[in-house]
């Protein structure tokens, strides 16, 4: 049994082949990372205009690597949850019209549930019952995960998610977009210990939640003092359209990198502190990671040093797997063998769906 999954919930145009044995017969991505970097982060409207024009010729160069027809397919799954809404239509609207046309059930696929998934595809088995936490782009979300299709939501964050407030402080310090990545290489040349910086919601240990939008604040107030612009900022005020952001004399790359890597290593204290709460909660010995964020190396040296103190079996994906991707998609296969299908007249749900 095989089938096609989609993914556009927010700036990747994804599609993937897989079979009832998790076996990968193509998978291919076309990234919109160029398209935003000028604007330091994702543009909703531009996401979705260059979903439309790649959505169908990713889904036929993956029918094309895979072998395989419209016809041959068991079922169309798309994620319609949660992501930006204009990209979410472009995946659902052409799995609808695929579907009809082939003549296959539609299967809904949950994006952020996938994110852990991803897991079960690395591990090559059962990874259920797990604590999974989801970090990325737009999502920071610990679930008690009891089965593929039965996600519990333990907490979340309450304002920015961790790999949106790594974009907004690498555009801060013009470090350049995606910020994950751009922070992370930052940080190797500094010291976390540089800047003092907050842990938000850390040492509250009635909370499951995350906050990072205080954390992302301090680092704007050690660039400048309340109600001065950063250099950096001054600097992009200044530029003709077109030209290109340069460095700045008055701050000392040393010192750069030096907030760069104390704002990581905040970051990555309060996401593995909350998700150590999160197993001792629930008393579970199984953990898997999931997003953009979990590529980040700090962030998987950590976990898998805090796994092995609590001897706790710790499942990462690889780096193609934590990024958005439709292999992940395969999720769908689950509810396909439960029974699970959708009408043809299913709605997207941008927002997190609290389940």
């Amino acid at each position: 049994m095989k089938i096609l999954t989609i993914e556009t919930t927010c700036d990747e145009t994804a599609a993937a082949v897989v079979t009832d044995q998790l076996e990968v017969l193509a998978s291919v991505v076309a990234s919109q990372e160029d398209l935003h970097r000028r604007y330091g982060g994702v543009v909703p409207e531009l996401a979705s205009r260059a979903h439309v024009e790649r959505i169908l010729p990713v889904i036929h160069e993956t029918l094309q690597r895979a072998g395989v027809r419209g016809q041959d397919l068991a079922a169309v799954a798309v994620a319609t949850t949660p992501g930006l809404a204009g990209s979410l239509l472009v995946g659902l609207s052409a799995a609808k019209a695929l579907a009809l046309g082939w003549g296959v059930p539609l299967v809904a696929v949950n994006h952020l549930h996938a994110h852990i998934y991803a897991c079960r595809l690395a591990a090559g088995e059962e990874v259920f019952p797990c604590v999974g936490l989801i970090a990325s782009g737009g999502h920071t979300s610990l679930y008690r995960c009891h089965t593929a299709l039965d996600f519990d939501l333990l907490g979340g964050t309450i304002d920015d998610a961790a790999g949106e407030a790594f974009d907004k402080v690498a555009n801060l310090l013009g470090l350049g977009f995606p910020g994950g990545p751009a922070i992370e290489r930052a940080a190797r040349d500094g010291d976390p210990a540089g800047f003092d910086l907050p842990r938000p919601l850390l040492k509250d240990n009635t909370t499951l939640d995350f906050s990072f939008s205080g954390l992302k604040t301090a680092v704007r107030y050690r660039v400048a003092p309340p109600g001065e612009p950063s250099p950096f900022e001054q600097a992009k005020h200044q530029q003709t359209p077109g030209q290109q952001l340069k460095d700045i004399a008055s701050w000392p790359r040393q010192r750069v990198a030096d907030l760069a890597a104390a704002f990581q290593t905040a970051v990555v204290d309060c996401l593995v502190g909350k998700t150590m709460l999160a197993l001792d909660r629930t008393g579970l010995t199984t953990l898997c990671i999931g997003g953009g964020v979990a590529a980040n190396t700090l962030l998987r040296e950590r976990l898998t040093q805090a796994a092995l103190e609590r001897q706790v079996r710790l499942v990462i994906p690889p780096l193609r797997l934590c990024t958005d991707n439709a292999v992940m998609g395969a999720i769908a296969l689950e509810r396909l063998k439960a029974g699970f299908v959708d009408r043809l007249d299913i709605d997207i749900l941008p927002g997190l769906v609290r389940r």
